[in-house]
């Protein structure tokens, strides 16, 4: 009797380690949910009392143009602008101080916000090519920005909906560029470096010759990129855009790659978009900073965080998170939307 009730246990949850990080998440299986289940209906916009700064730039006060794209009819497909509301302050020298036990420094920088033309239309419905539109000034204002004398890391960074932290309805991404490597960022530079030297090989190259081998957690693939849910997901329906070649570099990217992720990128947005009924959620660039070191063991790639849960106490003390739905089920949901 023992024996058959053993028989028909099942696991209740897996600990997933990531093999860059070394960080841990828990696959809650027994507490696993219908994809339907993480559906939820964004917080609307109030609505606007006068004209949105992103449509009519000018009339609302926004800086000038430091990269500005024109379709055949004159008018503007792509703009970037400083930050009306920087977080960091520009053309400043940076300064060091101390407090006791503490220790800081001024916050320099530059922050600017990279627009698309159209209101309501975001990354999920335009066409490939837009997007790839949107990854060339990507790379302009990166290069652009990464000799500055206070930039040691540019964050390139994508919100979409207010639990996301867009404030404002248009779409638009956004940069940082500062002084110092964020410890996230470290985290994964050490990890991939202690790989290789551990394999004499990426870390993140074995990760995308796994996936595209198995397949079970792959949902796109071109010539160029790969997107897939990572095994180690740290949210339900997490993707990664990675490049199939080792590439340490985004800022190297080059145009035909620039096409090739403009689709992967799109592809992967839109079958969340579609799956999760248009979710609030994160994108956000990870590449090897520009503070003039050599990163060849590292792996440009791009993270995608929908917003499907909220962290309670068990993931803030402990900084493991919860995902109620395995990689590879979520992964095989979004293949169907692709």
């Amino acid at each position: 009797m023992e024996e058959n009730k053993s028989k028909k246990q099942t696991k209740i949850s897996e600990l997933r380690q990531d093999i860059v990080t070394g960080d841990w998440v828990v696959i809650a299986l027994g507490r696993g949910k219908r994809p339907g289940e993480f559906v939820k209906k964004r917080e609307a916009y109030p609505p606007l009392l006068d004209k949105c700064p992103f449509c009519f730039p000018e009339e609302t006060g926004q800086e000038k143009d430091v990269l500005v794209f024109r379709r055949s009819d004159g008018d503007w497909s792509l703009r970037v602008m400083p930050n009306k509301y920087p977080a960091f302050s520009r053309n400043q020298p940076v300064k060091n101080f101390e407090e006791g036990p503490y220790f800081g420094m001024s916050g320099v920088g530059y922050h600017e916000v990279i627009i698309t033309r159209d209101h309501l239309r975001q990354i999920a419905v335009l066409d490939p090519i837009e997007v790839a539109e949107i990854v060339d000034a990507y790379q302009d204002r990166y290069i652009n920005l990464m000799s500055k004398k206070s930039v040691n890391y540019i964050e390139i960074f994508h919100n979409h909906g207010r639990e996301a932290g867009a404030s404002i309805e248009h779409p638009h991404s956004q940069l940082m560029a500062i002084p110092v490597v964020s410890p996230g960022i470290q985290l994964e530079l050490d990890g991939a470096e202690i790989y290789h030297k551990s394999n004499r090989k990426c870390a993140f190259c074995s990760i995308a010759g796994w996936e595209i081998e198995k397949k079970k957690r792959l949902i796109f693939e071109n010539d160029n990129f790969l997107a897939f849910c990572p095994y180690s997901s740290r949210a339900a329906f997490e993707v990664w855009v990675m490049p199939k070649a080792h590439k340490p570099y985004f800022e190297r990217i080059t145009n035909e790659e620039k096409i090739d992720l403009g689709e992967a990128l799109q592809k992967s947005i839109g079958a969340v978009f579609k799956t999760l009924e248009d979710p609030a959620y994160n994108f956000y660039i990870h590449t090897s900073p520009c503070d003039g070191k050599d990163y060849p063991h590292y792996h440009w790639h791009i993270e995608i965080l929908p917003h499907t849960a909220i962290w309670a106490g068990f993931e803030l003390s402990t900084g493991i998170e919860i995902s109620t739905i395995e990689p590879e089920k979520a992964a095989e949901e979004l293949r169907r939307n692709v």
